[in-house]
C-alpha cells in the first residue's frame, strides 16, 4: 500500500509540472493561430482526463484554471 501512495504522489507531481507547462502555453502571446488553439484544447482535455482521478488540490485547481483558458475571451466594445 505504501508503494501505491508513493506512485500516486509521484504522478501528482508530474501532473502539476505538466499542468503548469500547459498553463504557460495558454497565454495569448503563445497561442496565436487557430492550429495552436486547437492543440491547446487537446492538451487541456488530455490533462483534465488525467486530473479527474487525482485528489491533489493543486492538480484539481490547475485543471479548473486550464478549462477556463478554453473559454472565449470577451472584449468590451464601446459604440457611439
Amino acid at each position: 500500500m505504501e508503494q501505491i501512495a508513493k506512485i500516486d504522489k509521484a504522478l501528482d507531481e508530474l501532473l502539476v509540472g505538466l499542468g503548469q507547462m500547459v498553463l504557460r502555453l495558454s497565454s495569448p502571446h503563445v497561442t496565436r493561430t487557430r492550429e495552436e488553439r486547437e492543440a491547446l484544447a487537446r492538451s487541456v482535455n488530455q490533462f483534465s482526463t488525467c486530473a479527474a482521478r487525482s485528489s491533489d488540490p493543486r492538480v484539481l485547481k490547475l485543471a479548473d484554471d486550464l478549462q477556463n483558458t478554453l473559454k472565449p475571451r470577451l472584449r468590451l466594445v464601446a459604440s457611439r
